[in-house]
């Protein structure tokens, strides 16, 4: 390695102003004393030729952030008359543009130019990289404009500065010039120009930069393909990104979780799942990001089973669970009726963000446990977590679920400019209290009369205390709100039904038809065994039909002896087939039916349903729970329904 002569050090050393390292130096302690000291010893030990090990030392600061050692090492170097190369200068000026120093930067550059090494490749990208990061686009543009040596990296890097300046544009028009000019399209370029199709959401652009992968034979880089991946679902094309998925001849977790997010974006969650095992068994191993991706898959499936299985998958294989994954899997646990497992994991976090609380504070109000999610609001208000709005609608959903109305007041009013969401939760809870002038009062306040959801908020306490006049003068409020939503038209169907009115209810099924409007079919589902079970209204399809109805007729009859009886308003229901279908055919019966008799006796049964549960079938759940010992869990689109012993733990409030 060749020396600086004695002249060009003076040059470089005294006649520029010296580097300043004293600037960058940390506060002292006993940890940075006792790094200065062995970088003093390997200083002293360091060959005064080897710039290679100079280098590395230098990397080596850069690497673990001591930039201030990085620079003194510079320095040294320079004092020493070792000269500086092609490698040293790049790091040298990372070293100052990641201590945010822009004059030293131009010191750094003005060394540059005095040792030969400006028209370097790697230097030039260094530099423009410095002045792109803390100067301007601009300025890094004219250096770029400047210099006779325009590799790979440089265009690169001049690309990376716009996207980094949100002009994706800029950095397509880059990648254009690049290509033109005939430079040398590595990886990184064709990722960097995706990514800015993707951030414009032009496909046409990104189907040009897919063929200039073609054409390099660079499609099925691992990084081009998730880059054209990703690409293809920013914009939307759902179709094109499979293509590249299968095509792949080999794919990284990055490529897996890219898939599965895009599944889990379209609904897709049994594929999302599905995808997610295949990845574990392609030897490819799932990182935070996709364990936390597909656990949102379980909850909303109510798939605890391989949510559970993910659980202990992480656990077996010793992968490190972030706050981010703690955090899904408290979701994935509320959401699949588990409350207990989440509260186990939240009360073991050592760190817990805003995410953290919202997830049990909302659990707890969703699992009917509002006074608990109140009272974990107040410890959170404690701690020194800045509380967001989406925490106050959590604890305003718990004090709905424990009827709490002062404290739903005063937490309505702690926000300082409250959406919407928040006000239709706090009509809720005041119609749920039977507070009907103060609901209506608050909703000509806040001028929100016109949205569907404060109205269904309204009806939702009409139905609960049977205010029948109002509930109709709200339900065709919502008719004329939203004339195309077929629910409004069988919510008003089924309260005329409830009075007799027949020729209204054929009149407004002839609405429903004429106008192509298509009425909700209710489901429900139960997992077992690995399979899931899914029944309709009046349902005769399943293998186990006569032992499930016959099930059901002996609970039903029980019922009758011990003076139950059926409540058969179904006037305020949202659902026209359960109205024309005796109750013990309803989906839910069927399901928990199901699980009685395919069940072990005292387990828990959990069952799922798409729409809310009639007022009969949550009642015969009550009384089946108590006739049979055992807890059945059902969740529907508001809560999850603890049946146990005869009560549940909505307290009849859903």
């Amino acid at each position: 390695m060749e020396v600086l002569a004695s002249a060009q050090i003076q040059r470089l050393i005294v006649i520029e102003k010296p580097i300043d390292t004293a600037q960058y130096k940390h506060p002292r302690n006993s940890k940075t004393s006792t790094r200065v000291a062995v970088t003093r010893k390997l200083l002293e030990k360091m060959p005064h030729s080897d710039t290679f090990a100079w280098n590395k030392l230098i990397q080596t600061h850069i690497a673990n952030a001591h930039f201030d050692n990085a620079l003194s090492t510079y320095h040294q170097m320079l004092l020493r008359g070792v000269r500086p190369d092609r490698h040293t200068l790049p790091r040298i000026l990372s070293a100052s543009r990641l201590s945010v120093d822009l004059p030293l930067g131009k010191q750094l550059h003005g060394h540059a130019l005095k040792l030969g090494c400006s028209d370097d490749g790697y230097v030039v990208a260094a530099l423009i990289e410095l002045y792109g990061r803390l100067h301007s686009v601009d300025a890094a543009k004219g250096l770029f404009d400047k210099s006779p040596v325009k590799d790979s990296v440089s265009w690169t890097m001049l690309a990376r500065l716009y996207i980094m300046e949100g002009k994706p544009g800029m950095a397509l028009h880059v990648f254009d010039g690049m290509v033109e000019s005939g430079a040398q399209i590595d990886p990184v370029a064709l990722a960097t120009a995706a990514g800015a199709c993707g951030m414009l959401k032009s496909v046409i652009d990104g189907k040009k930069v897919h063929r200039v992968a073609k054409e390099r034979g660079l499609e099925f880089d691992v990084l081009v393909s998730n880059t054209l991946l990703k690409m293809y679902m920013d914009c939307g094309c759902f179709d094109d990104a499979r293509s590249v998925f299968d095509q792949m001849p080999s794919k990284d977790v990055i490529s897996w979780t890219g898939m599965i997010h895009a599944n889990l974006k379209r609904g897709g969650f049994n594929e999302g799942l599905k995808l997610f095992r295949q990845m574990i068994a392609d030897g490819a191993k799932p990182d935070s990001l996709s364990v936390s991706s597909v656990l949102p898959a379980c909850a909303r499936m109510s798939a605890s089973k391989q949510g559970k299985e993910i659980h202990g998958y992480l656990i077996r294989n010793g992968i490190r669970m972030n706050l981010t994954v703690l955090n899904a899997l408290m979701d994935m646990y509320v959401k699949s009726g588990f409350i207990e497992s989440a509260s186990k994991i939240f009360a073991g976090l050592k760190d817990k963000d805003v995410v953290s609380w919202t997830v049990m504070i909302l659990g707890y109000s969703l699992h009917g446990q509002g006074q608990l999610g109140v009272n974990l609001f107040r410890q959170m208000e404690d701690s020194s977590i800045q509380i967001d709005e989406i925490t106050y609608a959590a604890v305003l959903r718990a004090c709905v679920a424990a009827l709490m109305v002062e404290e739903g007041k005063f937490y309505f009013n702690c926000i300082k400019t409250p959406a919407v969401a928040h006000s239709v939760l706090l009509v809720t809870l005041l119609s749920r209290y039977g507070l009907f002038d103060d609901a209506k009062n608050f909703i000509a306040d806040k001028k929100i009369e016109g949205d569907a959801e404060v109205l269904r908020a309204l009806l939702d306490g009409c139905r609960i205390h049977e205010q029948s006049k109002l509930g109709k003068r709200v339900i065709e409020q919502l008719c004329d709100l939203e004339p195309l939503n077929a629910d409004n038209y069988v919510l008003l169907s089924n309260w005329y039904a409830h009075y007799a009115k027949w020729d209204m209810v054929e009149e407004l099924r002839g609405t429903i038809i004429d106008m192509g409007l298509k009425t909700k079919k209710a489901y429900t589902w139960m997992e077992l065994r690995n399979k899931v079970h899914v029944f309709g209204t009046g349902d005769v399809s399943h293998p186990r039909s006569q032992g499930i109805y016959g099930e059901l007729q002996g609970l039903m009859l029980k019922m009758e002896d011990e003076g139950h009886r059926r409540d058969s308003d179904f006037s305020f229901h949202d659902v026209d087939e359960e109205r024309e279908c005796i109750p013990i055919g309803h989906s839910e019966m069927l399901a928990i039916s199901f699980g009685l008799i395919s069940t072990q006796a005292g387990s828990t049964i959990r069952v799922t349903k798409n729409l809310r549960v009639c007022r009969n079938c949550h009642d015969s759940a009550k009384i089946i729970s108590q006739m049979v010992g055992r807890e059945i869990i059902l969740k529907d689109p508001n809560c999850f329904h603890h049946f146990k012993d005869g009560y549940c733990s909505c307290g009849d409030f859903w």
